[in-house]
C-alpha cells in the first residue's frame, strides 16, 4: 500500500490513518464492505458502508493519479524536456484533468496548424518572435525561413502565429484561470433553434433564457443537454472575451516596444478564439454535466434506498390489486409470508361497468380469506379503482384499509423469467397484482427482483452515463440487503445474490439445497452447499437469519465468530434467554471478557431484540380508507400524504389525486434549503398544504409549511426589499480640498500599517 496516498487521504476525509490502512488491508483480503462495515469495526473504528466505499474510490483514483503522473513526466523525460519546475507542477497536481493540462504541450501532435508549420521548419521564427525584438525587420526575418512548403512571408509569419496560438491554447496556467473566470462570471446563454419541433413546448423556458454558469442548477443542466441533444435549442456562453485575449496576450509581451507586438496579440486572439476558448467551453459544459450526473445518480441511489427500506407489513393478509379498465382488475390474495392463495379477475370500470358484481366478488374474497389490507397499483385506473375499494369498506363497515403502492417496474419484473419460473401458469398481468401486494407485505425482498432503474424513483435518469448509475445502486442495494438481511429459509435466489459474500450461483446453490434437504435448522449447514466455502460463509453466515432452528443464536446479527462471547456475556450476566425485557448486563463483570467495545454493543443489542427489524425505525405505507377528490380540497387544507419521488427542484406527493402534487422546494422550509433530500425522502409520510388548485389540469401544488407561515415569509421579504422611507443619506464626500494632512497620513496608515 502507498503510505503517502493513505496520508494523503485521512486528511482529506478527516478520519485516522490507521483506519484508512485497516480499511484497505481489510478489501485487499477479499472482504466484503457490508462485512467490514458490520464485523470488523474494531479495526475501521466504527465506519459505514458509505465511508469504506469511499475510501476504495478515493484509493483507486489516487492509485492511477499516480501511474499518470509517473507517465507523463517519462514521456516529458523522453523527449528531452523535463525541468524540475515541470516536474513539480506535475507532482504537485490533485487532479487527472491537471495533470492531462500540463502534458497538453508535450503531446505530439500531427494535424493541427502548428504542426505542420512545426515540421516547415518554423519554429526558430516563432522562438525569434517569442524574444520580442525591438529591432530588425520581420519580413527580412521570415524570409530566411522559405522553401517548398513555406512559399511567401506571409505564410512563414502566419505559420510562426500558429505555433504561438498553439502555445496559448496548451499554456495549463492559462486554461485555468480562463476556466475559473468563465465559470465566475459568465453566463449561459439558450435560444430557440430555428425551425426546432417541440410540440408540447416542454423546454419552453429555455427559449430565450440567460443564467450564471455558478449558479445554475443540476436539474436545468440536464434539461439544457437533453433540449440541445434533441435540435430544440442552442447554447452558448456570454463573458468579456476581449479581456480574455488582452490577459492571454500581455502573457507574451514583455516589451511594448516590440517590432512583433502586432503579430503576437493576432496570433493571441486567433488562438483564444479558435483553440482556448471553445476548448475551456467543453469542458466547462462537461463539468456541469458531470456534476448533474453525480448528483442525480445520488438523488436517485438514496431514493431507491429509502424505497427498499420501508418497513414491511407483516403478519397482514394482503389483497394485490392491479388496476385496468378495458381488461379488467386483477386480484391477488397473499398470505402473512407472501404466498399467492387465490387469483380472479374484476369488470368494474368502461367500457363494462360491472360495477355491483365486482363489490360482490371483492367482499366475498375479503371474508373468505379475511383480508386486512388491500395494495392498490398506481397505474391505469388506479384512483377508479380507490374510490370502489373506498365504497365497498364503508358499504359493509369493513376493517380494512388499503394503500396506493407504486406498481413502477412491475410489469417488467411480471415479464421476466423469475416470474415465470414462480408462476408458469399467471398472466403476466396476474403476476403484476402479486407484485403489488407483495409490495406492501416487504418491499425489499420484491423490489429487488426489478431492475432499479425501471422503479422510477429518479430523474432524466436515461441520460445518465449507464454504467456508474448502475454501479452506484447496486451499491445502493447492497447497503440496505444487508443492513436488513435475509431469512435464510425464504428469501429469494435474488435477494440471496445481494448478501455480503454471495453471487448468483452460490445463491441459487442455498436454494436447491433448500428445497433439496428441507429447512435450514443452523447456520452451520451452510458449509454443506456448493460453493460455500469457508470465505464465502464467514462474509454471509451473519446476514442469514434462521428463526426457527435449534440454535437461539442464529437468530441474531451475530456473528458466529462471535457465538462464544456472546454466550460468555448471557452466562455472566445470568441470562437465560434472548429477548427478555428485564434483560441487564453487568459492565463489571463484562469488561473482563475482554470483548472490544463495538463488538460487544452489537452481541447486546442482538440479546435484547434477537428479532430487530432495521426498517422499523422508519415510517409504513399510508393505510387509507376513504378516497379524495380534487373538488374535495381547497387552499390551506392539511392533508397526509406519502413523498414518492424526490427531485432537485422538490418532491412528489401522493395525496390520493390522480396525480401526485408538487412541494417545490421553496415550500419546504423556512430556512434555506439545499436540496429537497435535505428535507425529505422517498416513502416518507408527511403533512402538506394545498397551496394551489389546477382543477382542470388536475393538478395541486402543496407545501410543507402552512400558508399563513408563508405568506408572513413573503411579506417579510418584501418589507426587507422595500426601501426604508427615514434612510439617511450618505455624508457627503470629501473633496481633494478637503482633505487635511492628518486625513492622508491616516489613509496611508490604514493601507501599508505602522513602518
Amino acid at each position: 500500500m502507498n503510505e503517502t496516498i493513505i496520508s494523503s487521504l485521512a486528511v482529506k476525509l478527516k478520519i485516522k490513518i490507521t483506519q484508512v490502512r485497516n480499511t484497505l488491508d481489510l478489501l485487499s483480503q477479499d472482504n466484503t464492505v457490508p462485512f467490514i462495515a458490520r464485523y470488523r469495526k474494531e479495526m475501521t473504528g466504527g465506519l459505514d458502508e458509505e465511508q469504506i466505499l469511499e475510501i476504495s474510490k478515493q484509493y483507486d483514483y489516487e492509485l492511477k493519479l499516480a501511474d499518470r503522473k509517473e507517465a507523463v513526466l517519462n514521456r516529458i523525460a523522453q523527449q528531452g524536456k523535463l525541468t524540475d519546475e515541470i516536474k513539480q507542477s506535475i507532482m504537485d497536481a490533485t487532479k487527472l484533468s491537471e495533470v492531462e493540462d500540463l502534458y497538453r504541450p508535450y503531446v505530439q501532435k500531427k494535424k493541427t496548424r502548428a504542426a505542420v508549420a512545426i515540421k516547415n521548419g518554423l519554429q526558430p521564427l516563432c522562438d525569434w518572435m517569442l524574444s520580442m525584438p525591438k529591432e530588425g525587420s520581420l519580413n527580412e526575418e521570415a524570409s530566411k525561413y522559405l522553401n517548398d512548403e513555406v512559399k511567401t512571408v506571409k505564410d512563414a509569419i502566419q505559420g510562426a502565429e500558429d505555433i504561438i496560438a498553439e502555445k496559448i491554447s496548451d499554456t495549463a496556467q492559462l486554461r485555468w484561470e480562463f476556466r475559473d473566470f468563465i465559470y465566475n462570471t459568465g453566463k449561459i446563454v439558450t435560444k430557440l433553434k430555428k425551425n426546432a419541433e417541440d410540440e408540447k413546448r416542454v423546454y419552453e423556458m429555455y427559449y430565450d433564457r440567460s443564467e450564471r454558469v455558478n449558479a445554475i442548477a443540476d436539474h436545468r443542466v440536464m434539461a439544457i443537454d437533453r433540449a440541445e441533444k434533441e435540435k430544440v435549442i442552442s447554447v452558448d456562453f456570454e463573458y468579456d472575451m476581449n479581456s480574455l485575449i488582452e490577459q492571454a496576450a500581455d502573457s507574451l509581451i514583455k516589451s511594448r516596444k516590440s517590432i512583433v507586438n502586432d503579430e503576437i496579440t493576432a496570433a493571441c486572439e486567433d488562438g483564444c478564439k479558435r483553440l482556448l476558448l471553445p476548448s475551456v467551453e467543453r469542458e466547462i459544459r462537461s463539468q456541469l454535466s458531470e456534476r448533474a450526473h453525480n448528483k442525480s445518480i445520488e438523488i436517485f441511489s438514496l431514493n431507491l434506498e429509502k424505497l427498499l427500506l420501508q418497513p414491511p407489513l407483516k403478519g397482514r393478509v394482503v389483497m394485490g390489486f392491479d388496476p385496468a379498465f378495458r381488461t379488467g382488475c386483477k386480484l391477488a390474495i397473499l398470505d402473512s409470508t407472501g404466498k399467492m392463495l387465490h387469483i380472479d379477475k374484476i369488470y368494474p370500470h368502461q367500457p363494462v361497468n360491472k360495477v355491483a358484481e365486482a363489490k360482490k366478488t371483492l367482499l366475498n374474497l375479503i371474508r373468505k380469506y379475511g383480508v386486512e389490507i388491500i395494495a392498490i397499483g398506481n397505474g391505469t385506473a388506479s384512483r377508479e379503482s380507490e374510490k370502489l375499494v373506498a365504497e365497498l369498506i364503508h358499504e359493509n363497515n369493513l376493517k380494512v384499509s388499503y394503500a396506493i403502492v407504486s406498481e413502477a417496474g412491475a410489469s417488467v419484473y411480471s415479464a421476466s423469467e423469475n416470474a415465470r419460473n414462480e408462476f408458469p401458469d399467471l398472466h403476466v398481468e396476474e403476476r403484476s397484482a402479486v407484485s403489488i401486494g407483495r409490495r406492501l407485505l416487504d418491499p425489499l425482498a420484491e423490489l429487488i427482483k426489478i431492475d432499479p432503474k425501471s422503479i422510477g424513483v429518479g430523474q432524466y435518469q436515461h441520460d445518465l452515463p449507464q454504467k456508474q448509475l448502475s454501479d452506484r445502486l447496486d451499491e445502493a442495494i447492497m447497503m440496505c440487503v444487508n443492513r436488513t438481511g435475509a431469512d435464510l429459509n425464504t428469501a429469494s435466489v435474488e435477494l440471496l445474490t445481494h448478501i455480503s459474500g454471495l453471487n448468483s450461483a452460490s445463491a441459487r446453490e442455498i436454494v436447491d439445497y433448500r428445497n433439496n434437504n428441507g429447512k435450514f435448522t443452523n447456520r452451520e449447514q451452510l458449509k454443506k452447499v456448493k460453493k460455500i466455502g469457508d470465505k464465502a460463509f464467514q462474509q454471509c453466515a451473519g446476514f442469514l437469519r434462521i428463526t426457527d432452528g435449534n440454535e437461539p443464536l442464529d437468530r441474531t446479527a451475530i456473528h458466529p465468530e462471535s457465538y462464544a462471547s456472546a454466550r460468555k456475556i448471557m452466562e455472566v450476566c445470568g441470562i437465560e434467554k434472548l429477548g427478555d425485557p428485564n434483560i441487564s448486563f453487568d459492565e463489571d463483570k463484562i469488561s473482563k471478557l475482554g470483548i472490544d467495545s463495538y463488538t460487544l454493543k452489537d452481541i447486546e443489542d442482538a440479546i435484547r431484540q434477537p428479532l430487530r427489524d432495521y426498517r422499523d425505525q422508519f415510517e409504513g405505507a399510508l393505510l387509507k380508507s376513504d378516497v379524495l377528490e380534487i373538488s374535495d380540497l381547497k387552499v390551506g387544507d392539511a392533508l397526509s400524504g406519502t413523498i414518492r419521488n424526490v427531485v432537485d427542484f422538490g418532491a412528489f406527493v401522493d395525496i390520493g389525486l390522480h396525480e401526485d402534487g408538487l412541494v417545490h422546494i421553496t415550500r419546504m422550509s423556512m430556512k434555506k434549503v439545499n436540496h429537497p433530500s435535505d428535507i425529505v425522502s422517498v416513502g416518507d409520510i408527511v403533512t402538506v398544504y394545498v397551496a394551489r388548485i389546477d382543477e382542470a389540469r388536475g393538478r395541486v401544488q402543496l407545501s410543507l409549511i402552512p400558508l399563513q407561515e408563508l405568506s408572513k415569509r413573503t411579506t417579510e421579504k418584501k418589507d426587507r426589499n422595500r426601501k426604508p422611507e427615514n434612510k439617511k443619506k450618505p455624508a457627503a464626500k470629501k473633496k481633494e480640498d478637503d482633505y487635511t494632512y492628518e486625513d492622508a497620513m491616516k489613509k496611508l496608515l490604514e493601507r501599508f500599517g505602522k513602518r
